[in-house]
């Protein structure tokens, strides 16, 4: 299958960078003077997902600017109405994107992505790749234990999910084919995991490794909670072996209060009956309560999953599009 959409030999394929935006008042600038001036980028679509600083009055102040310049490329902004999470920006991206360009380039706008990789994706690309990841080299810029962490997320991924595997080090950063376009915007689930979903599609794939800097300026606003809560939405989106392992516990505790029982009677019937303990009663009464606890948590977070997408609610809403077209 071709990888792009029929186009005469002169003309230039279409690839599209599409990154969401969330308070990048202090990198936005910076970040589309660096992208437009690839020239292998058609057209940069912006994504703003609810900011609260000045990040769209930039966007709208460049777009001014270049509507003036005629050489300049064309800079969309799609406005979301509130912070609805960069998954569904990226998917808001991609819906608007689909069946416009050859490819689209997936790309952070902090700046700690390196668009001049953006070169080398093509390349890969032209090549006969359908899907180009950009995996982070070990000397990453990041404080060392969110890198553990994100080591320790990536082996237990691959430990019990079985349908994919998931390089480590690779994250948002990909340039995506047409058709892998087309099949993600397919995909509506509400907790979406990108960084699963695109292997998942089984197009071929190839990587290319960067080392990605600290950022800039300005915040992540990627919390600890909200890391947590990502890596949840990985974990029980492609796999029950949560709930399988619960299970297992289940039946091990069993096993122990069965033979904990044959030997208190053993012990009556040598010993006699002896006092009551309090302390090992309360124990195990606490011990058996959080396992169930436990328990019911995990089947409760998969159930509020089934919950969510049944109302099938959109993922996003776009307040308005600025588009020089």
């Amino acid at each position: 299958m071709s990888n792009s959409l029929p186009r005469s030999s002169e003309e230039q394929s279409q690839i599209w960078a599409v990154a969401a935006c969330f308070n990048e008042e202090e990198v936005i600038g910076n970040f589309i003077e660096r992208l437009v001036a690839l020239p292998a980028i058609s057209r940069l679509v912006l994504v703003d997902d609810g900011s609260k600083d000045g990040t769209v009055a930039k966007i709208r102040a460049w777009q001014n600017k270049s509507f003036c310049d005629e050489a300049d490329k064309p800079v969309i902004l799609l406005e979301l109405t509130r912070n609805f999470g960069k998954e569904a920006a990226m998917l808001a991206g991609l819906d608007y994107s689909e069946g416009k360009c050859d490819a689209v380039v997936l790309i952070d706008s902090d700046l700690q992505h390196p668009p001049e990789l953006i070169s080398q994706m093509v390349d890969s690309w032209e090549d006969g790749a359908e899907i180009v990841t950009a995996v982070r080299e070990a000397e990453d810029e990041e404080s060392p234990l969110k890198i553990a962490t994100a080591a320790w997320f990536y082996k237990i991924f691959n430990r019990i999910v079985d349908s994919i595997q998931i390089t480590e080090g690779a994250g948002d950063y990909r340039l995506l084919s047409a058709p892998v376009v087309s099949a993600l915007t397919k995909m509506r689930e509400f907790s979406r995991f990108s960084k699963g979903l695109v292997p998942w599609t089984g197009y071929h794939s190839v990587e290319i490794s960067y080392k990605r800097i600290a950022r800039v300026a300005g915040h992540s606003s990627w919390s600890p909670l909200k890391l947590w809560s990502y890596a949840l939405d990985g974990l029980f989106s492609f796999s029950v072996v949560p709930l399988k392992i619960w299970s297992l516990i289940g039946l091990t505790v069993s096993a122990l209060s069965f033979f904990y029982a044959l030997w208190i009677v053993f012990s009556t019937v040598i010993n006699g009956v002896d006092v009551p303990g309090y302390a090992s009663l309360i124990v195990t009464t606490l011990f058996l309560g959080g396992i169930q606890l436990i328990g019911i948590g995990v089947l409760g977070d998969y159930i509020g999953r089934i919950y969510v997408d049944t109302k099938s609610r959109p993922h996003y809403f776009v307040r308005c599009i600025h588009s020089p077209d």
